[in-house]
């Protein structure tokens, strides 16, 4: 038996579906309902759902996010999205990530028909036993099923744009991790499949291009420089230039100049 979940801020929405939908014609059942993007990822992550029916449009969620981390996370989940936000490339993205379904709200009881139809097919054409068995079998594999696929592309985008975008801060891999939805574990495996790189490696890569730049300013001081790019540690900020550049910052400076 399949099981489901679904996710609207909107009560009335997620229960009325929960109970009017004959679910059993599907082999289907309720595992949970839940009413924000946060408390809904903590639900799947618990149950493991099948099927996913969720609004993307919720207050402190990133639709588009939230689909990339579930579909990197668990490859076999079949989610459809079910949303008043009416922006076709937003759509156009999530079905890239691998959406069933993307229907508007108000939506009629045959086109939610329908999407059931169609995510219960792909799970059976599928032959797998549910969503936790799928994971289970992927990370036994080498979890290369959790990396080839367009989710775990734009996850890997999202976060290594967050680092360019915040390198200056005391970053973290935790840090970065929560703002796509996923686990830090997780994460290092995504950045290491797909760059080559951890995250101290990446973080520093970003840290000396940018010291790099302002080391044309003659007017900067190193130690500056080193603070402006997220060191608070002179002798740290040293250690790293000359390991990725092969030679000081100082040197450098007098190179370039």
């Amino acid at each position: 038996m399949y099981k489901v979940v679904i996710i609207d801020d909107e009560p009335i929405i997620a229960e009325g579906l929960s109970k009017s939908m004959p679910w059993e014609e599907w082999n289907c059942r309720i595992a949970g309902c839940a009413y924000d993007g946060k408390e809904g990822l903590a639900l799947i992550r618990r149950e493991c759902p099948d099927i996913v029916i969720s609004d993307i449009h919720m207050p402190q969620m990133d639709g588009l996010k939230m689909i990339a981390a579930l579909k990197s996370e668990f490859p076999n989940m079949q989610i459809t999205i079910l949303t008043g936000y009416r922006e076709f490339e937003y759509a156009r993205q999530a079905v890239s990530l691998g959406v069933t379904r993307f229907l508007l709200k108000p939506s009629r009881m045959s086109e939610l028909r329908e999407a059931v139809d169609a995510m219960t097919g792909r799970l059976a054409e599928g032959g797998q036993g549910g969503a936790e068995d799928a994971k289970e079998a992927s990370e036994a594999a080498g979890e290369d099923a959790l990396y080839n696929n367009a989710a775990s592309s734009f996850l890997v985008k999202k976060a290594l744009e967050y680092i360019r975008e915040n390198y200056k801060e005391k970053l973290r891999l935790v840090d970065v991790a929560d703002q796509i939805y996923i686990s830090q574990w997780h994460l290092s495996k995504l950045l290491n499949r797909h760059t080559g790189q951890n995250f101290s490696e990446i973080l520093n890569g970003v840290r000396m291009e940018k010291a790099k730049e302002l080391l044309k300013d003659p007017s900067l001081r190193i130690y500056d420089i080193a603070e402006m790019v997220g060191f608070q540690d002179m002798a740290h900020f040293s250690r790293v230039f000359r390991k990725l550049e092969g030679i000081s910052a100082n040197e450098y400076r007098n190179k370039i100049l």
